[in-house]
This record gives structure tokens, sequence and C-alpha cells, in this order.
């Protein structure tokens, strides 16, 4: 593999060698990794945790991967789509800074937590399974919560405070860099504070080759037009990307602490986001967003207020990999404008000592244009394309949730929560007469069928849980619950509209290859969940502890894909698919732990971690097995703590996935074991880390990455290779410096 080292990689590099020749290691606290203020059904990443995996990766989602039952839908650089038990993207409720935001893309490349960079995270909380109503909605696979750190206020005499921190980071595999700023200045009452980061990196380089070495289009007159460039054997093509995120804030409180207000600016610019499992790339993602907030502690409870706003204005179009000889005109450009307007207000309201009442009511309104410009004087023009026009979603909540700590060993947690979604949509069309008479014709019986509809839906959903924790004594606890969780399909779900196969294969945030089409009559989802979870443990957490969590779920209507009616569908090749409400049936467990191997005085503590996942799923209706669900897995960790230097060894263990969706044509992927090593230190002020992810530069095709469309000719259905998989990273060494000051 090939090198490239930057002046910052250099300088990066060697500071470790600094670092590690002290031979005086400051002490550290030692405390346990148990946090009592983790709600019910909850797990945390602890700040170690948050500050370790960044250094790795320039993409929050992946911040999850440490997560039992999280798995990673692999999208563009800083836009994985979580998966919790085979549940992903808008099954999921995922919140930044409280927001509740959309992918505004027919191929979901602006995901959620792409709008947040890991250097600016500050907590990660996932909720699975059994999900309280109070943090759920909208949603049947879980919670994601990613929040920015808290504002930072003076203590009581303290004066004015600044504090801040400065970094940047390597990695060899795409020669990926970047940087990170951060600064508050704080006194009692006030405080304001900026983040921003940059990244950037080219395609990543696999383990080996998966494909012939080829130009960017594989005709022969490239070579002579010199406008297509190599790309190698190894190289994954359409997979590199530039982003750059900036948050300023400015908060008060009252002189007790009790009462706080912060105001939230955030600005995202993605000139670049190439993506390898679809037919386009994100060519530039401009977004806005206002976060106000208010928390105030009262005798009585707790009151919680948020309001927000996005504003997101996202261009797709071919990158440079897909760039081929004859193309005369600008590729294919495709647009897209949304408007996220959300609050909330909560209420946690003690009752007694032993009981607390959360009362809540949340409001989002989404505005979303999709439409595609003429392109050049072929079959994309003249006129636009409105793949949407005037896309509504608006979301109404109210919920209760009563807490009750009954005795020291148990405690009950009861919610219910109401949805009402409403959605509309207004006419749409097609590119005009040039597109060719088959094609025209398809697109406008189309567009003529989907306005005369009725398109305005509105969904009553209703939501349940039921959750119990028992703790007979400090070595154990066991929690189990019930709960009943409702979506409403997405907009591209319902009101994507072209059969023709062009458009259809522009609306598919699977990365699967096919087309899609939606269906206005579509149902709401709803899942049925029971969950258990027992935690074995020392008492104070630190030696020893296993915990093991298993599922069922069984999902009413569940959305899945269907030949298109009046469509001919094969096997080993793309399709157009339509949305279609099924069955589905999930279960799986998870199991992790950790076990203290030996604490000495000269050579620090030795821990061994665990972590295995295993899910199964199943359309009932079709007895297809559900798309892309992670196989079993598993992780092993040996960890060495002296002083303030951790160091790390990591086996990665997946088994070959042979339960493939195939009404989508999903391809079987094979086993894997991957190692990673790393390191970290921190001195005085400054934090190093050091690792290399697949030290043996093994070659692997990703279980969830969708299939390879990288590169040359994307837009036909039938123009690409069928059942190439997007493979995994090569070997990668990096290495990350923050200074905090």
């Amino acid at each position: 593999m090939k090198f490239k080292l930057k002046p910052l990689a250099i300088l990066i590099a060697a500071a470790p060698l600094t670092a590690f020749a002290t031979t005086e290691l400051p002490p550290v606290e030692v405390t346990s990794t148990k946090t009592a203020t983790v709600p019910a059904g909850a797990q945390e990443l602890t700040p170690e945790q948050i500050k370790a995996a960044r250094a790795a990766t320039s993409d929050s989602a992946r911040l999850l991967a440490d997560f039992p039952g999280v798995s990673l839908f692999s999208a563009g650089g800083v836009s994985a789509l979580p998966i919790i038990h085979g549940l992903a993207d808008d099954r999921l409720r995922t919140q930044v800074d409280g927001m509740d935001l959309i992918a505004a893309c027919p191929n979901h490349m602006n995901s959620p937590l792409s709008y947040i960079d890991p250097t600016n995270v500050g907590r990660v909380r996932v909720y699975s399974g059994v999900v309280p109503v109070s943090v759920g909605g909208d949603s049947i696979g879980g919670t994601i919560e990613v929040d920015s750190p808290d504002p930072v206020f003076a203590k009581p005499g303290e004066g004015t405070v600044t504090q801040g921190e400065i970094g940047g980071f390597y990695r060899s595999n795409g020669s990926a860099y970047g940087g990170n700023l951060a600064a508050t200045l704080a006194t009692r009452n006030f405080s304001l504070s900026y983040r921003g980061s940059t990244a950037q990196s080219d395609n990543y380089k696999a383990g080996g080759d998966f494909k012939p070495a080829a130009l960017s289009s594989t005709d022969p007159k490239d070579i002579s037009t010199g406008i297509s460039h190599w790309l190698e054997g190894d190289t994954v093509g359409s997979s590199a990307y530039k982003s750059q995120n900036h948050e300023l804030s400015a908060a008060y409180q009252n002189d007790a602490g009790t009462q706080m207000v912060e105001l939230g600016v955030g600005i995202q610019r993605i000139p670049y986001e190439n993506y390898p499992n679809q037919r386009m790339d994100m060519t530039q993602n401009n977004s806005t967003q206002f976060n106000l907030h208010y928390k105030g502690q009262y005798d009585w409870g707790t009151l919680d207020a948020r309001a927000y706003h996005q504003h997101v204005r996202h261009e797709m179009n071919f990158g440079e990999d897909r760039q081929f000889w004859y193309m005369t005109a600008p590729g294919m450009p495709m647009n897209t404008e949304g408007k996220n307007t959300g609050a909330k207000l909560q209420a946690n309201i003690d009752l007694t000592t032993r009981d607390v009442l959360k009362l809540g009511a949340e409001l989002q309104k989404y505005r979303l244009d999709d439409w595609w410009p003429a392109s050049g004087t072929g079959g994309m023009s003249p006129g636009t394309f409105w793949n949407i026009n005037d896309g509504q979603r608006d979301r109404f909540d109210l919920f209760a949730e009563w807490d009750a700590h009954w005795t020291p060993q148990w405690m009950t947690q009861i919610g219910v929560r109401s949805d009402t979604v409403r959605m509309n949509a207004g006419p749409v069309s097609g590119y005009s007469t040039q597109m060719g008479v088959t094609s025209y014709m398809m697109t406008a019986k189309d567009a003529a069928a989907f306005n005369a509809s009725d398109r305005e839906q509105t969904d009553h959903n209703l939501n349940f849980t039921a959750l119990a924790r028992y703790t007979p004594d400090a070595t154990q606890s066991y929690e189990f619950g019930f709960a009943r969780q409702a979506r409403s399909p997405n907009l591209y779900e319902r009101y994507s509209w072209s059969t023709w196969p062009m458009a259809a294969i522009m609306n598919n945030f699977v990365g699967d290859g096919n087309g899609y089409v939606g269906d206005i009559n579509l149902k709401p989802e709803k899942a049925n969940t029971i969950s258990a979870t027992a935690d074995w443990h020392d008492a104070t957490g630190q030696q020893w502890g296993v915990k093991v969590t298993p599922y069922y779920s069984y999902v009413q209507d569940y959305i899945d894909a269907r030949c298109m009616p009046g469509k001919v569908c094969k096997t080993g090749q793309f399709n157009v698919l339509q949305y279609v409400n099924q069955n589905a049936r999930i279960y799986g467990a998870d199991v992790s732990g950790h076990y203290l191997l030996a604490d000495t005085q000269r050579f620090g503590r030795f821990t061994t971690t665990g972590m295995v996942s295993y899910t199964h799923g199943r359309n009932t209706t079709t007895n297809d097995s559900l798309y892309n669900v992670m196989p079993l897995n598993a992780k092993l960790g040996l960890v060495q703590n002296i002083g303030t230097w951790q160091n790390t060894v990591e086996t990665v263990l997946v088994a070959a996935k042979t339960d493939v969706s195939t009404v989508r044509g999903e391809q079987e992927t094979g086993g894997f074991a991957l190692v990673n090593l790393r390191t970290s230190y921190t001195w005085n002020k400054l934090r190093i880390d050091v690792g290399i992810d697949n030290l043996f530069n093994r070659y692997y095709a990703l279980p969830q990455g969708g299939v390879y469309l990288g590169q040359g000719k994307t837009m036909s259905i039938n123009g690409v290779p069928f059942g190439v998989p997007v493979p995994g990273p090569g070997r990668s060494i990096y290495t990350s410096l923050n200074y905090s000051f």
C-alpha cells in the first residue's frame, strides 16, 4: 500500500516518541464504569471511549460501534447509518443536540449523525429494544442521542474562565487528514463557545484487488482523451470526502445554577462526499441550524423546552470516478431543499419521593422539495423532473410516563405516547419529449396517475412501554419489558412515483443498486418487542462483569420491497422494486463483559473485554430474509492501563453472511477476522492517540456495505457489474494529537 505523508502527519507522528520517553507517569484516578445516572433501557459511552474512538474516524456514527447490538450500514465517509438489531435509518429515532434531524436526500446521504463531527461529541446514549416513550416516537428500532458538550460556567467566585482544545489527525488509508478547534469564554452567568472541525480523505484502499485495474470508464477512448483517471484494482472508487463543521453557542444561567438557556448556531459545508454503493455522489451539502434550549429546576421537578430549525440545500451529480469520455452534458444534477422545524416541552414532576411523572408534547414540521434540472439536450431534458414537489410531513406527539421506585430493589416505568403524522405532496412531472418516446410515455403515465391520486395521508399511532428493573444487591440487576412502537413511512417511501428505471434507481437509500417506487397507501409499521437484560458484576464494577440481553420483535406492516407490478424482475440483475407492507420477525441476543486479569504495580492493569451479537430477521409474509442484517459477530480486546497510558489489542470476528434478501438481490459475504492496535497517552494537557486498523491488511467484504457502484457508467440499471459487495478498508495507520488549554 502506498502512503502519502503530509506535514501535519509528520508532526503528529513524531509526538508519541517524545511522550513515551517519559519514565515518570502521573497518577490516574480509576472510577467505576457503571454510571448511576444512565436511565433505564439505555447505554452510554464513557468520555474515554469517545476520545479513543474519534482518533480513528471522522464519522460520528462509528462512535456507536462499541455498543452491543449496534452495527453500521456503510455509506459516505462521514455518513454511515447506524443499525440496531437489524433496524436502521428512519426506523431509529436519531437526535443531535436534541434535534430530530431528517435526511433530505433520495439516497439519505445527509444522515442525521453527519451533522456533528466526532471531535464535537460530548455524550452518546443508545436505547435499544424496549425504549421509554419519553425518548421514543415515530420509530420502532431504538433511539440514539448524540450531544455536544454541555455549556461551561465559572464556579462561584472563580471569575472569568477560558478554555479550549486544538488538534489534528492523519490516517494513512486514503491520506485522510483534518483538524479541530474549540474555545470557551465563561463567567458565572454567561458562556460563549465555538467548535469547528475539518476533515477530508481520498479514496480508500481495500486489503487487496477486488476488481480489474481500470480507468473510471472501461472504454479505450478514455486513454486518448485523458478525461478519466486510473483506478487501481484495490481502490474503492467514490469513497473520497471533505467536510467542514462550525458551531457557535451562547448560554446563560442564574446565580444558583437552576435555570439555563442556550442558543446554538451550526453551519455545515460539505463540498463533496462520494458514495461507493450509490449511483450518484454528493457534490454539495450546505446546512444551517438554530437550536434554542431551556432547562430549569423547580421545587416540583424539572422543565425542559427546546425549539429548533434546520435548512438544508443538497446537490448530487457524478463525481470524477463516474465520468466517462463521451459525457458532454453536465452529468445528472439532482437538487433537494429541506426545512425542518421542531419544538419539544417536557416536565418531570416529582409526585412523591417514589414517583416521577413525565409529561411532554412535541411538534415537527418538515418540508422537502426534490427536483432534477435538465441536463444537456439528451434523455434528461428539457424541463425539470420533480421527484417530490412540496413534500410535507408534520408530526404532533403527546406522551405521559410514570417512573416508580417501589423499594431500593424494584423500579417500574410505564408510558403511553400518541403520534399523529400528517403527510402530503404536490403534483409532479418528468422531463419532456427529448427523453425518448418509451421513457416519456412511461413517465407521463406515472405522473398523471400520481397527480390524480389522493396524496394526503394522516396516521394516528399509539406507543406503549412497560419496563421493570430488579436489583437484589450490588452484584446483579435484571431488567425486562415490553414495548409497542409505531413508525409512519417517510416521504420517499410514500411519494417517489416514477417507474422509469433511470429515475427509480435515484430513489435508493439502502445501497443495493435497485430502483424503488413508493406507495401512497403504505401503512405505518408497528413493532411489538419484548426484551430482558441480566447484568452480573462485582460490587465495584471493576473486577468483572457480564451482561446478557435477549430480544424478540414482531413487526406488523413492515415496509419491505416487492417486484414492481407490471415489471419482470430477474435474478442476477438490478430491478425496479416497490415498497410494500408485509410482516417481519426479528430476534437475537447481545452478550458483553469484562474481566480484570491482573493489577500490578509495575505494568498496570490488564483487562479483557468481549462483545458478541446475533440477529436473525425474517419476512414472515414471503419467508425471505430481511435486508442488511448483520451476521453473528464478536469483538474481543485486551486492554492495559498504566497511569495515563492505555494500550489495546482488539480482534473483530464476523461470520459469513448467508441469510440474504432474495427480492433485493443481496449478496452473500464471507467471514473474516481483523486485528486492530491502538494506544493513547496523556501528558499534562496533551493527548496523543496512535493506532493501526486491520493490522494484517486483510481483504473482506462489508456485510452491510451494499453493492459496489463506485466507478464508470453507473446510471444504467444493467450497466455496472452485479453482485460485487463494497469491500472494507485495508490497513490504516492513524495518529491524532489534541492539546487542551
